[in-house]
């Protein structure tokens, strides 16, 4: 790389192109991070309802979550090229737009409605996805697993909020499933009003001139990229199918619709503390192995646990608990490596992409082949064995970025 490419990329992404109020941009990333969850969330508890307005297939219901993950896939790797293109403000700001018209169009009309507002905010859920975690390592570097943390936890407690209260709207007004749709879309602007004010540091032109740089290093050629990706990949994997079957797998342990969904509730609520505190702990820390260890443990003991209760309320409580501190500790860790293992916010917005995408792709998997083996022994520990061979996996894949000490690009 040329010594006049190097200040280009400094000028881009070193320092704000003008004075920021911290506080308010802590606020506009912590609204957005609000609404990366909570559409996805708000949806498992809401199933039955929706099946019972529509007459449609437990496979065109899987599609319900499905779909934004294979959104995330398709544009997460062209969302940097697209924030480099239009700065990142205006694309987070276009994003939630398409946030809050997704729930809006789900909300609207039929079927086709509803998987149309779907996958338009899963289009916008990529675009936050991507851009956050590399906004924060630009506008917060001194201040990354702090800054880190609150957005991880602002995007749980709003999950966990969504799967708690979805069920609860939509029995208890007159709009149904689609009072929870519309109080989704209440967030988002919420939102949009935060962010206006960040609109006026958008820095396209300085952005775009950047680009040149990105021949010379190319994140998909980078085995240490890899490994990151598909951490990233596996934890989304677990998560994403209990998101998608962990109300079913209880119903048909006795517990009732309300509860199964205070339990998805239970393991956004296990995620919290953990989504906070890592990022924290990971940052001062020269290896992170230590951490994933323990994620890897807590892991299988969830899954154990969750077979061995049985419908059990205390035994199934803290088996959730527990793939909650799991889930909220590799989630961290994977948002953390973007950061620790990237020297530029350019690279950690390229990294975020990579990993999003192959990533979620990876993930979109999980809940239909979870649901495949579920239906072909037509009982849970099977399925079981396929979270637990994912979890060895993530070991596997995590040693190397947990380690410490090494980038994705050497210095130029």
């Amino acid at each position: 790389m040329t010594a006049t490419n190097t200040q280009t990329l400094a000028k881009a992404y070193a320092q704000p192109a003008r004075s920021r109020n911290a506080a308010m941009l802590l606020a506009g990333i912590v609204l957005i991070a609000a609404n990366l969850r909570m559409p996805l969330t708000s949806v498992s508890p809401l199933i039955g309802l929706i099946r019972s307005d529509f007459p449609i297939s437990g496979t065109l219901a899987g599609m319900l979550t499905t779909l934004p993950l294979l959104a995330f896939a398709g544009l997460s790797p062209f969302v940097p090229r697209l924030a480099r293109r239009f700065g990142m403000e205006y694309t987070l700001f276009v994003a939630l737009i398409a946030m809050v018209a997704g729930s809006l169009v789900r909300d609207a009309g039929g079927v086709s409605a509803l998987l149309a507002g779907t996958v338009l905010t899963g289009l916008g859920i990529a675009s936050g996805n991507v851009l956050l975690p590399a906004m924060i390592k630009k506008e917060f570097p001194r201040r990354l697993g702090l800054t880190t943390g609150i957005y991880s936890i602002s995007m749980n407690v709003f999950a966990a909020a969504a799967s708690a209260v979805s069920a609860p709207i939509a029995n208890g007004t007159s709009l149904g499933w689609r009072g929870t749709f519309l109080a989704v879309a209440f967030i988002g602007v919420l939102a949009l009003g935060a962010w206006i004010p960040q609109l006026r540091h958008n820095r396209t032109a300085a952005v775009t001139s950047a680009a040149a740089a990105d021949r010379k290093q190319n994140v998909w050629r980078s085995r240490l990229a890899w490994q990151i990706t598909l951490f990233m990949g596996l934890q989304s994997f677990i998560f994403y199918v209990f998101v998608a079957w962990l109300p079913d797998m209880l119903l048909s342990q006795g517990m009732s619709n309300v509860e199964s969904g205070y339990m998805l509730s239970l393991l956004q609520v296990g995620l919290m503390p953990f989504a906070f505190l890592i990022p924290i702990i990971a940052g001062r820390l020269k290896s992170q192995l230590g951490l994933l260890v323990l994620t890897c443990c807590f892991y299988l003991a969830g899954f154990a646990g969750l077979l061995a209760a049985d419908g059990n309320p205390v035994m199934t409580s803290i088996a959730v608990l527990a793939l909650g501190v799991a889930g909220g500790t590799s989630f961290s860790l994977a948002m953390m490596f973007f950061s620790l293992r990237t020297r530029t916010a350019r690279e950690a917005s390229e990294i975020s992409g990579m990993a999003q995408s192959v990533g979620y792709l990876l993930a979109a998997v999980g809940p239909f082949l979870f649901g495949v083996l579920h239906d072909a022994v037509r009982n849970w520990t099977l399925p079981m064995f396929l979270l637990a061979a994912a979890a060895l996996l993530l070991l596997l894949v995590g040693t190397a970025p947990a380690r410490g000490g090494s980038y994705l690009f050497k210095p130029e």
